[in-house]
């Protein structure tokens, strides 16, 4: 979930196909019991999606995940090259310059490529060493938009479709064996999933779920180059009680490496860190 939803603005309306609300199912009987929250304008419809992914209240929240990466190249039979496991810290505040109904979502996230077969986190890939995310920060701004959503009977699903193009953080001639072009391009699909019941109630934040794909070029220290092809994430998490529940092999981890990832950031910085940034700061160009 390395480049998960860096800025999401006011946006002129939803995409195609989707809802600024939730429907009730074709056949299915209301729940009269207990309605939820209105999601009919753009502030209301972030609100609930900002109590699932984090806290209105300003607590930390963990996330955490876990999945596969595939390469795929043409001509090629898809592979799973890796098992993929990875940690995300927030803390959400108000965005006093946007106005009370905006957001800023202070995040640090960390997630480790594993060996497919023993699941242990990798140091090195056919003679490659492995460069894991360490994301600091990966924060955040949200102003208001009708967050697509869609009703599931006793489930609530926001889905956000990212598409990312930039300049490259590893210009081509700069990194010839590391970077697959001079503009990166990137595909993120997240799914987040709460209880209807839920998010009727008062609570600032909700239990949830998630999914996360990922299309992306060769991560740079595969040392793939130009090659065609690419990589896709495939993970599906959830909303921890706290940092705690995190597996203890990743906790350990974390705090024999970077241990500041066990916490959300106090205070809104930029930019955000990426793979790609992290790799070049890691090796300058000559």
């Amino acid at each position: 979930m390395s480049a998960m939803m860096r800025v999401i603005q006011g946006r002129p309306g939803p995409p195609p196909g989707f809802i600024g609300r939730v429907a009730p199912i074709p056949g299915r009987r209301a729940r009269r019991s207990r309605r939820v929250r209105p999601m009919t304008t753009p502030a209301q419809s972030l609100r609930s999606l900002a109590r699932t992914r984090a806290s209105l209240d300003g607590e930390e929240v963990t996330y955490w995940w876990s999945g596969s990466v595939f390469a795929w190249a043409p001509d090629e039979p898809y592979e799973r090259l890796f098992g993929f496991e990875g940690v995300n810290v927030a803390r959400l505040v108000h965005d006093a310059e946007d106005g009370p109904d905006s957001y800023r979502l202070l995040t640090r996230e960390a997630a480790f490529y594993l060996d497919p077969v023993t699941g242990d986190i990798l140091e090195t890939w056919r003679d490659q060493p492995v460069v894991h995310v360490w994301n600091d920060p990966a924060n955040q701004k949200w102003r208001p938009f009708p967050v697509p959503t869609t009703d599931l009977g006793d489930q609530v699903c926001f889905s956000l479709e990212i598409p990312l193009a930039y300049p490259s953080p590893l210009p081509a001639a700069q990194y010839p064996r590391h970077s697959a072009g001079d503009t990166y391009r990137a595909l993120e699909l997240f799914q987040f999933f709460a209880r209807r019941e839920d998010l009727a109630g008062p609570d600032p934040s909700v239990p949830a779920t998630m999914s996360w794909t990922r299309m992306s070029p060769w991560v740079p220290w595969m040392a793939r180059g130009g090659r065609p092809g690419g990589l896709t994430y495939h993970c599906r998490g959830r909303k921890l009680g706290s940092y705690t529940e995190v597996p203890e092999r990743t906790r350990a981890h974390i705090a024999g490496h970077h241990p500041r990832f066990a916490r959300a950031p106090e205070r809104w910085s930029e930019p955000n860190e990426t793979s790609w940034t992290y790799f070049r700061a890691l090796n300058p160009p000559v």
